[in-house]
């Protein structure tokens, strides 16, 4: 079986700066890490592998030093790896972003599965895996939680939304999961030394050029953009060290002087 994970490298969100002119994060300001909600797609991906046999092949759309992040998924069981970057790439909404991934995947080929994450902890919008597979015309499924059964032709699937229920799609087929589908594995020292020496397929927009329309890549192509960011300032909170018998007293004075009492 021919797997592909859909894996978005992100950065340290405590560490990382925005450029509030674009409304876009400056992901150069910071390490990227996997996506902790794909992890779980990732970890679903290599037991199916395990179970039936195939290749699991990650994917991400990312600036080049993502590649430390492509090299912890293959370290996790991932067997090969293909990081599309670009300059046209930037500035790229779900739309976008969904549209450019799914053109990798039809330059990548002949696949059975693809798997995501539920969301990812930068963007929190949840579109782009269902995007993925409206391009490739292809059944999907949502808030997935537990796999059921996967055949040659068909994968059943446990669903939580509303109320939870078995959803059977048509293979090939997309799965966006939750991160009850699975535990991810912790990887091991070997794995991870293996990883290193790992080769990473770099594509650019040019690469796609023969099954995407190039202008319809980052932010060329995205029908929506963010108009501002704000990122918010620490407010000061004033303290006051008390014994306790003066502090009982000095808190019932200030509650009633904000009239909480």
């Amino acid at each position: 079986m021919q797997i592909i994970v859909l894996m978005k490298p992100v950065p340290d969100m405590e560490k990382v700066k925005f450029d509030t002119e674009k409304g876009t994060i400056i992901r150069e300001s910071s390490e990227l890490q996997i996506n902790p909600f794909d992890l779980h797609a990732i970890e679903l991906a290599v037991q199916i592998k395990e179970k039936v046999g195939g290749q699991v092949t990650v994917m991400s759309m990312a600036p080049l030093h993502a590649q430390e992040a492509l090299r912890d998924a293959i370290a996790r069981g991932c067997d090969g790896a293909i990081l599309l970057s670009d300059k046209r790439f930037a500035g790229a909404d779900t739309l976008a972003t969904a549209y450019a991934l799914a053109s990798g995947i039809k330059k990548l080929g002949k696949f059975d599965l693809i798997i995501a994450g539920e969301k990812s902890v930068d963007g929190d919008t949840a579109q782009v895996p269902a995007e993925v597979a409206e391009f490739l015309n292809i059944p999907h499924a949502s808030y997935v939680s537990k796999l059921i059964d996967v055949g040659e032709n068909t994968v059943r699937v446990l669903t939580e939304q509303e109320s939870p229920y078995e959803v059977e799609l048509k293979l090939p087929a997309l799965l966006q999961v939750t991160k009850e589908v699975a535990k991810p594995r912790v990887p091991l020292l070997k794995d991870k030394l293996r990883a290193r020496k790992a080769s990473i397929e770099i594509w650019t927009a040019e690469s796609l050029s023969d099954v995407a329309d190039v202008k319809q890549f980052g932010f060329s192509g995205s029908p929506t953009w963010v108009a501002k960011i704000i990122v918010p300032k620490p407010k000061t909170r004033n303290k006051q060290v008390l014994k306790p018998e003066e502090g009982i007293q000095k808190i019932i004075e200030i509650l009633k002087k904000e009239g909480l009492l």
